[in-house]
């Protein structure tokens, strides 16, 4: 069964400076913690707010362990864009050591 185009995948340790990072995480999961210049739309409304995702540059996606932003980056490649599903999540993003922040003013932290 062919489900759509083969999207690359890469660890969060191998993220691109200045990368355009979209996490698909419901929003309780951003308040916790998320990438400093992540950009945040739940999986459940990205299909309403494709448009506001650049078509001109590669698109990094992040959740929390890698399932919902593979299924958000194959519609999205399906869909025409340049996509790469960030395959550990934010855990590995947590994990690597790589900057957080909270909208909450707590400790950042992947729930």
């Amino acid at each position: 069964m062919n489900s759509g185009p083969i999207v690359p995948e890469l660890p969060a340790a191998g993220l691109p400076e200045g990368a355009y990072l979209l996490d698909v995480r419901e929003d309780e999961e951003w308040v916790a913690g998320h990438a400093p210049d992540a950009v945040h739309i739940p999986l459940g409304e990205l299909g309403g707010r494709a448009g506001e995702v650049p078509r001109d540059q590669e698109v990094y996606v992040i959740c929390r362990a890698g399932s919902r932003s593979a299924y958000a980056a194959q519609a999205l490649g399906a869909a025409g864009w340049k996509v790469v599903n960030v395959a550990d999540g934010m855990l590995g993003w947590e994990s690597g050591g790589r900057p957080m922040v909270s909208e909450s003013g707590a400790p950042p932290f992947v729930s």
